[in-house]
């Protein structure tokens, strides 16, 4: 009878904790891409994500060459993608750092940079 209950436990509690570990927006790809180069300064950064995202708690910034923000206005979401527009800011270092909220109620966060010029 032990053995027999065992059995049936353990895919049930398996089956949670991998529910669990899914639980969170995690970064899927990007455009630009995380740590590319590309040739010309992009009028927007797209992310996407692996879980659907609350709008009102999700947020981009995006910093240029000089350390300014060059994000311009608010992220717009739908589903599980963010982007924002990118105002003109030249050659150099791109800086983007994200937080979300998914609509299970974890929030995330991270960073990624990418290069324009040469």
């Amino acid at each position: 009878m032990r053995c027999s209950s065992l059995i049936l436990i353990l895919p049930l509690l398996s089956l949670l904790a991998t529910g669990e570990a899914v639980a969170h927006a995690f970064l899927d790809h990007a455009e630009p891409r995380v740590g590319n180069t590309v040739a010309s300064p992009p009028h927007g950064v797209t992310l996407w994500f692996t879980q659907k995202l609350e709008p009102a708690f999700s947020t981009v910034t995006v910093t240029g060459p000089t350390g300014q923000r060059v994000d311009a206005g608010k992220p717009r979401v739908s589903g599980n993608q963010m982007s924002v527009s990118l105002k003109p800011a030249g050659s150099g270092t791109y800086h983007v750092n994200w937080r979300v909220l998914s609509v299970d109620t974890h929030t995330t966060d991270g960073s990624f940079t990418f290069q324009v010029g040469p």
